[in-house]
């Protein structure tokens, strides 16, 4: 009888196998990891985008609805407002949904230069106060992580001028009596395209906080 000779796979083979197979593999991995960056950077971005979107939801009714309070134990009763580049403070009143009730809120970026929040700080408002309060101790949402910077624009104009002349933008609110006509707000984050700026113009006219306003002289009587 004629014997049957053992066949098998020589260590060539064998070696050339197992190459195509690490290449294989690593084929593999590379198109799964880079589907998983994908898909993690996808998730980040609209993750982004939702939040600044929330963001600008709420700022747009808040800055929209914000109320002409004033100090009504001071002789020329200001505003409860102050407009820097680098932060807001105003009155407004939260939803009843949340809370409601009258607050002083700040808008401003908190944090370190490279990582920090948007952050909304309110206190309740003293009505016997002779000055703005401070906000040591206030309340305080995270609007947004991640923020480079923010900066505001003031549009209208200077204390006193006549309905004649035009308004502007300017880094800063210095008219204790009248809101700005218009509000902008621009937000860069860390990482990112900025944020669409935001602008809105209040609707309650300053008039409104005041037990006698002199149409003449812009101011309360």
């Amino acid at each position: 009888m004629r014997r049957r000779t053992a066949q098998g796979f020589t260590l060539i083979e064998l070696t050339v196998a197992l190459v195509l197979l690490a290449l294989i593999a690593s084929v593999l991995y590379g198109s799964l990891s880079l589907a998983g960056d994908t898909w993690n950077r996808g998730e980040a971005k609209s993750q982004r985008t939702s939040e600044m979107r929330s963001a600008q939801d709420f700022l747009r009714r808040s800055l929209t609805a914000q109320h002409p309070l004033r100090f009504h134990k001071v002789p020329e009763q200001p505003l409860y407002f102050l407009g820097t580049r680098d932060s807001l403070a105003y009155a407004a009143a939260l939803p009843g949904r949340t809370g409601g009730g009258m607050y002083y809120f700040r808008l401003t970026a908190s944090g370190g230069r490279d990582s920090a929040r948007l952050l909304l700080e309110r206190v309740i408002p003293d009505y016997g106060a002779l000055a703005l309060p401070d906000f040591s101790g206030a309340d305080s949402t995270v609007l947004a992580d991640g923020i480079g910077s923010v900066r505001f624009g003031y549009f209208g104009r200077d204390p006193g001028s006549a309905d004649s002349v035009a308004p502007t933008w300017r880094d800063r609110w210095d008219d204790p009596q009248r809101l700005p006509d218009l509000i902008r707000v621009d937000v860069t984050p860390v990482t990112g395209a900025s944020w669409p700026t935001l602008v809105v113009e209040p609707r309650i006219a300053p008039e409104a906080g005041c037990v006698t306003w002199n149409p003449s002289q812009r101011r309360c009587g």
